[in-house]
C-alpha cells in the first residue's frame, strides 16, 4: 500500500498516525519530492471511481493563485492530469493507493471501511 503525503500537512499527519496506531504497513512517499506522474494519476483516478476534480487540493495556495476554480470546468481531462502531474501541491492529499482502491483525502469513515 502506498501512502502519499506532504509531511507539513496536518491532515496527512493525522492519517499517518491513524495508520501507525493500527500497525497498518505502507510505503510513504513525499508528494512534492516525488510528484505523481500522469500515468499514475490516470490509473488512480480510474481505480478511485471519483470525479477527476476531487484530486485537486482546492484549499491550497497554488490552486487559488492559478484561479483553478474557474478554469477546471472548461479543461479537458488530459489538461487536468498534466496540471496535477506538474505540481504535487495541486494534488489533494493524503492519497492511499492499494491494488483494489484509492482514497483521496482523509475521511475517517472511508479509511475505516477500507482498512477495518
Amino acid at each position: 500500500m502506498l501512502f502519499i503525503h506532504y509531511p507539513k500537512c496536518a491532515t496527512c499527519r493525522k492519517a499517518k498516525a491513524w495508520l501507525d496506531e493500527r500497525s497498518i504497513a505502507y510505503d510513504a512517499r513525499h508528494i512534492v519530492e516525488q510528484n505523481p506522474t500522469v500515468e499514475e494519476l490516470r490509473a488512480w483516478h480510474e481505480k478511485s471511481g471519483l470525479p477527476l476534480r476531487r484530486f485537486f487540493n482546492t484549499s491550497g495556495k497554488a490552486y487559488r493563485e492559478m484561479g483553478l476554480k474557474d478554469k477546471l470546468p472548461v479543461m479537458s481531462d488530459d489538461e487536468m492530469f498534466a496540471l496535477l502531474a506538474s505540481d504535487g501541491m495541486l494534488v489533494k492529499r493524503p492519497l492511499l493507493v492499494r491494488n483494489d482502491a484509492v482514497l483521496v483525502g482523509f475521511k475517517l469513515s472511508e479509511w475505516e471501511q477500507l482498512l477495518g
